[in-house]
């Protein structure tokens, strides 16, 4: 048996990584720490209670831990993603990430071309990106082959072969794409004015070529050079199109990372947005897969990790939606209330969110489980519920002006109708209009019966009413002794309020939330099923009663005529030899005379 105390008195109270391992010596969980004593300490303190199945699971199969002591939380932040990509133990966030993303690359060689690869060659060549967006990567290049004149050819354009006439202009030449360096038509330092200025634009600062653009336009104009000066307006209006459609905040915010995050129970999606003067130059989501109970802050600080290596960040600033505790005095996170900051941090959240219902739409849609699951995952917690709604009923009492009262109860199994489960109450106990009498009957008679024949009980029961109705269906559970056995909520239909037994303010839940939709399908179905129920009974009371007016007439007799002839309307309109077939001749000729006097 591992002795986690002997093993905590070797561990410092110092910043650092910590590594589990099994009894096989195989690396089970990387995590890092401030301090690694009272991080490690954790897992085994009150682990019944603090932590989730799956954790407690890890905690038992730990035979060794080791560690590794950095000088600041930051070296140990960037030490434990390292490891975990290297490693991937099996209880560690899982980054689901096959991709190799595109660059797009300034060639080291004379007159450098420019275009897009996914192979990074240490070659003393350029590599800007990675870019997250294909898409966004090729707009940005067409941008520059539209501006900027540069070779495409793979021609070594020494001094010495162009100086020796070695290469002709080719066909990119005629229609005005290239300039010729390879015959000399284009000096190296225009070329190399050009690569400056498309290496600003792809780092984001197109306000400065734009600036200068301006300011050559201004000359060649003072100078007559009216072919010159349209040329220049043309590049500085597809400039200014392409910085009017990239800008999302003021141009004064420069070199800022930004953060969102999304979760779910089992996936969480983050997205990350590269800006530069006012200008988003990457962005991408990626998806984690959750092996423990990781929160938020532990997952997006793998994130931020991941995001900052991959694109080799170095800003200053980090714009988060939470605070994160991370103390290094050369990254400064900021949550933003308002402001520019705030926009990019919302254009940020709505990104990753657009991102998460698409992937768990298409999860759901290869597993309809999956969404069944979610959704009654997400009405355990929205409910405080400490078990899964598998099984959930719904009462709706309806009379007209207290006469045909009828409780109707609907069902929904794995948030789905079952509607071969419906049922219907003729109330018995009731006299006159007595919603709460009603309400109570019903779930009494409901459960009693359920009890009776050995049937499992629902875990959630929704009552269609305000507090009254609910404490009549608490009196029936506590008759019953199972008051405690399930949850039982009413919803009162003017503000969809939803009451506890016993707590006097109400609980409101989002307009959109899921929940409360599943929660209104309910109400709505047992209130149109109850409505239905009570129509038929109120019709058969009222055509019977017409015809017990007639004397002579019982109700055997009466039920009799109405199944022959389905309404009062055919009997009243039968000849006698008609009745004669649902009744006997004396009976027949009181009819005739009774709608005869009418």
């Amino acid at each position: 048996m591992f002795d986690y105390r002997e093993a905590l008195k070797k561990i410092p109270h110092k910043p650092g990584v910590y590594q589990y391992w099994d009894s096989n010596n195989e690396l089970m969980y990387i995590g890092k720490a401030k301090d690694l004593r009272n991080r490690v300490a954790s897992y085994f303190i009150n682990k019944d209670t603090q932590f989730n199945g799956k954790t407690r699971v890890l905690v038992s199969k730990i035979r060794n831990i080791t560690f590794t002591i950095v000088d600041t939380e930051i070296d140990a932040w960037l030490l434990e993603n390292s490891l975990i990509k290297k490693h991937q133990p099996r209880y560690n966030i899982n980054l689901k990430d096959d991709k190799t993303y595109p660059w797009i690359i300034i060639k080291n060689e004379n007159f450098p071309r420019i275009f897009w690869t996914r192979k990074i060659i240490r070659d003393g060549s350029k590599y800007l990106g990675p870019y997250g967006s294909v898409g966004m990567m090729h707009t940005i290049l067409d941008l520059i082959r539209e501006t900027y004149p540069l070779r495409t050819c793979n021609l070594p354009l020494t001094r010495q072969n162009i100086d020796a006439g070695k290469f002709k202009v080719c066909l990119e030449y005629q229609l005005g794409n290239c300039k010729g360096p390879c015959q000399n038509y284009q000096t190296e330092e225009d070329y190399q004015q050009n690569l400056e200025e498309i290496t600003n634009i792809l780092n984001g600062k197109t306000g400065a070529v734009v600036k200068g653009l301006k300011a050559q336009i201004d000359a060649a104009a003072a100078n007559l050079d009216f072919e010159l000066a349209h040329r220049l307006k043309n590049k500085f209006d597809v400039l200014e199109n392409y910085q009017s459609k990239s800008t999302v905040v003021n141009s004064s915010i420069t070199d800022v990372d930004v953060f969102s995050i999304a979760s779910e129970e089992k996936y969480a999606f983050v997205n990350f947005l590269k800006v530069m003067n006012g200008t988003i130059t990457q962005t991408q989501t990626i998806e984690l897969k959750k092996k423990l109970d990781e929160s938020d802050e532990e997952l997006l600080t793998f994130a931020i990790t991941e995001f900052r290596s991959r694109f080799n960040s170095q800003s200053k600033e980090i714009v988060v939606p939470f605070d994160i505790e991370l103390d290094d005095p050369a990254i400064k996170f900021t949550v933003p209330k308002l402001g520019e900051k705030k926009k990019l941090l919302d254009l940020s959240q709505k990104n990753v969110i657009f991102f998460k219902t698409e992937r768990i739409d298409q999860y759901e849609k290869l597993n309809p489980d999956v969404r069944t699951d979610r959704l009654l995952t997400q009405m355990m917690k929205d409910l405080r519920m400490n078990q899964l709604p598998r099984h959930i009923e719904c009462f709706d009492n309806s009379n007209f002006q207290g006469k045909y009262p009828v409780s109707a109860i609907v069902v929904f199994k794995n948030a789905k109708p079952s509607k071969k489960d419906y049922r219907f109450f003729n109330v018995k106990t009731v006299e006159g209009p007595n919603d709460f009498a009603t309400m109570e009957e019903a779930v009494f008679r409901r459960y009693r019966r359920m009890l009776d024949e050995g049937t499992a009980l629902p875990q959630l029961i929704i009552i269609d009413g305000g507090k009254g109705q609910l404490s009549s269906a608490m009196k029936s559970l506590k008759l019953l002794g199972i008051e405690t056995q399930v949850t039982i909520i009413g919803i009162a239909k003017r503000l969809e309020e939803l009451f506890y037994p016993g707590d006097q303010y109400p609980m409101y839940l989002d307009k959109k939330s899921e929940t409360l939709k599943i929660i209104q399908q309910l109400r709505d179905e047992a209130h149109r099923f109850g409505i239905t129920a009570h129509r038929k009974k109120r019709d058969k009371g009222t055509l019977t009663t017409e015809l017990h007016l007639i004397p002579g007439i019982g109700k055997v007799t009466a039920d009799k005529l109405l199944k022959y002839f389905k309404s009062v309307k055919k009997v009243r309109e039968a000849t006698e030899e008609e009745l004669l077939e649902a009744a006997n001749l004396k009976q027949a000729k009181a009819i005739m005379e009774y709608f005869k006097a009418q």
